[in-house]
């Protein structure tokens, strides 16, 4: 049961990443779980794991690192272009 907990929080996470970004418009479902999944673990490894958590994820950290992976790879994206 937790699993599905932390793909539905990554899915949030990366959802609101791409939304403040205004760069998640082509992103599907799965980007969107990766992104918060992988930007909770690049957050709290930059910030820590302070602030209100859920399904073990550190909201704020994570979501700021979502925004930084989603940046990042956007940027790496439209070089390759």
């Amino acid at each position: 049961m937790h699993l599905i907990w932390v793909l539905i929080v990554g899915a949030i996470i990366g959802a609101i990443a791409g939304m403040i970004t205004k760069r998640g418009g082509a992103m599907g479902w799965i980007s969107n779980i990766v992104a918060g999944i992988v930007g909770s673990w690049l957050g709290e490894m930059l910030l820590g794991s302070w602030g209100p958590s859920l399904a073990g994820m550190a909201l704020i950290p994570s979501l700021i690192g979502a925004i930084i992976l989603v940046l990042i790879v956007s940027f790496v994206l439209s070089r390759m272009k």
